[in-house]
């Protein structure tokens, strides 16, 4: 767990097309119950996915309260100084709630088919990534003109604005060792899911990130641990439960799924967990995630 940091707790948004009305639904569910952090998973070669950031800027401006980010975006296909920018520009129209989630890019074949690129050799695709990730702090950070002269990101002379009031947190995708040691580095949390990274593979995870911020001289703390925590809650009436349900999804019932959070907190070290609903009646599920399994998770941490 992170030193001095609470236990946050968040919902995805599923950014297709026909669900808009229930992405708005659920950030008005987040808003009025204990949800710390809306996400939305950000894949622009899908057709029928709305762009995540146009639909981030859409929630925020319907929002006062919850936290919003990405979960997360791939620089081959979103240029660093325009995540940059981006990020910035969001950050200030929603008085500082904007989180930037990044990753590499995993899925290569809508990269190149949307025209994107990334080097094929993985150690190359690792140092493109550090290049992005630095390029963004520097920009965020500087008030003179930047260039940088990187092997894969260059910009010549750039003013960058608006600078962000209150820097985003920057989140990393990553299950690969190089990839997670950059995040002990460099970023301000991780982001792996349940049905790709199981939870025995949890502690080889953190201690990959450790011995990345050991490098650079960070406290592990210092590294928020988030987990997408795709799953079923069990409800009343018709079974929310189908068969295309991803093997490792756990289907628990809303006192399982508090026992379950305060669990992983409390033994695997993960401090951030974003419930990512399937099956059937996803808003009905994330509305018990919200209203009872939440409020239950935060009630026994705090008994200890």
């Amino acid at each position: 767990m992170t030193a001095g940091s609470p236990v946050r707790f968040g919902l995805n948004v599923h950014p297709g097309v026909a669900d808009l009305d229930a992405a708005l639904k659920l950030a008005q569910l987040a808003e009025t119950h204990e949800i710390d952090l809306l996400t939305i998973q950000d894949h622009p070669y899908i057709a029928d996915f709305f762009d995540t950031w146009a639909l981030l800027a859409f929630l925020a401006a319907r929002t006062t309260r919850v936290r919003l980010g990405t979960n997360v975006s791939p620089v081959p296909l979103r240029p660093p100084a325009m995540l940059a920018k981006l990020a910035a520009s969001l950050d200030l129209m929603s008085g500082g709630r904007i989180e930037l989630g990044i990753g590499a890019g995993a899925f290569l074949q809508g990269i190149l088919a949307m025209g994107g690129w990334t080097p094929e050799e993985p150690a190359e695709r690792v140092r493109m990534f550090e290049e992005a990730i630095t390029l963004i702090r520097a920009l965020w950070e500087s008030d003179r003109p930047v260039t940088w002269a990187g092997r894969y990101v260059q910009v010549r002379g750039l003013r960058f604005g608006p600078r962000p009031e209150h820097r985003p947190r920057i989140w990393v995708g990553a299950t690969r060792p190089r990839m997670l040691r950059l995040v002990g580095r460099l970023a301000d949390g991780l982001l792996v899911s349940n049905t790709y990274v199981p939870e025995h593979q949890l502690e080889q995870v953190h201690a990959a990130v450790d011995a990345g911020a050991a490098e650079a001289g960070r406290p592990p703390g210092a590294i928020r641990r988030g987990y997408n925590l795709m799953g079923v809650v069990k409800l009343a009436g018709p079974d929310p439960v189908t068969a295309e349900i991803r093997p490792g999804a756990p289907v628990l019932s809303a006192e399982e799924w508090a026992a379950e959070l305060v669990r992983l907190y409390r033994e695997r070290r993960i401090d951030t967990m974003i419930f990512w609903p399937l099956g059937r009646r996803p808003l009905d599920q994330a509305a018990v995630f919200a209203a009872e399994v939440v409020p239950a998770a935060r009630a026994a941490l705090a008994s200890g």
